[in-house]
């Protein structure tokens, strides 16, 4: 027994010595990932950007305050393939439409739960997931749109900035800007008022971290708020479905689940990220389901609409 257990860790140590130490967003660790033939293949997403830059798209802390867990047993909304700036937000807007069976298309504020909530964390430098959904059920969250899109009381104000050489946007930096700051007020000409315009939850909760449990809240209420540690290969994901097989840990990252399936016989949870649509499979990414690879499973939150 003892030699067996002695055999394989001699094995797993001698796998874990021979992965090498790539650099990251290398075309050295593209191609070592794409050598492997697993289940997902690698490319640029992001070209002359400070490594730093690319840190600072993972700031959710993760492991944070826990909801209360909730154990569970749609219609057509526009804005569910959408790429916007965060998971909450987008899940949350999901939500309102999904529950009111239509009626109710409103983009929310990413701008709103990003600069007023307090209890979430540090603004721009990463926040809890779950303190997000329970600023939505005790202080509301008002609507607004894309970076100049003119859309809701508050729009996101921040410019988005372009990871590849070529491209629309000016290029991305390591370098952070400031948080916003909270108005409670819309943008001029915009009616109702602030507070008219807020949008509520009744509960906001954690579920249970089992595959089936996940499926059945996306399938009953809608997309729902996950996190999960980010290495240094998910960067470089292009198609296919994730699991990681190079580089060092970069932090946690928050993003939309909204469905799952199966691709070449692997399990996979469908996911909207909110590096731009020019990252990954335009903005979408598979993530290896069923095994919590990464923690993906461990921090699903949610919540239902007023």
């Amino acid at each position: 027994m003892w030699r067996a257990a002695f055999l394989l860790l001699a094995a797993s140590l001698s796998v874990s010595l021979a992965r090498p130490r790539l650099q990251p967003l290398s075309s050295e660790m593209i191609n070592y990932i794409n050598k492997l033939n697993t289940t997902w293949k690698a490319g640029h997403n992001f070209h002359n950007v400070d490594y730093s830059y690319v840190r600072r798209l993972c700031g959710t802390m993760l492991k944070g305050p826990k909801l209360p867990v909730i154990k569970t047993l749609y219609p057509t909304c526009k804005y569910i393939n959408s790429i916007r700036a965060f998971g909450a937000a987008e899940a949350i807007s999901d939500r309102v439409c999904i529950h009111s069976n239509a009626k109710v298309s409103v983009e929310i504020s990413s701008e709103d739960l990003l600069t007023c909530c307090d209890s979430c964390g540090m603004g721009c430098n990463g926040g809890y997931p779950s303190a997000a959904w329970d600023f939505w059920t005790k202080e509301g969250l008002v609507s607004g749109g894309l970076y100049d899109s003119h859309v809701g009381c508050r729009p996101y104000t921040i410019p988005p900035c372009e990871h590849h050489v070529n491209g629309s946007r000016p290029p991305c930096t390591g370098e952070g800007g400031d948080t916003p700051q909270c108005l409670n007020q819309c943008v001029a000409g915009y009616t109702p008022s602030y507070k008219e315009d807020k949008h509520y939850g009744k509960t906001s909760y954690t579920v249970l971290s089992e595959v089936e449990q996940i499926q059945y809240e996306i399938y009953k209420n809608g997309p729902v708020e996950g996190a999960f540690t980010v290495y240094e290969d998910f960067v470089q994901y292009k198609s296919g479905v994730y699991q990681h097989v190079s580089g060092s840990a970069v932090g946690g990252h928050a993003i939309k689940i909204l469905g799952w399936g199966k691709e070449g016989g692997v399990p996979y949870w469908l996911c909207a990220n909110s590096w731009n649509t020019d990252w990954g499979d335009n903005g979408f990414f598979k993530f290896l389901r069923g095994s919590d690879h990464c923690g993906i499973e461990s921090e699903i939150v949610a919540g239902i609409p007023k």
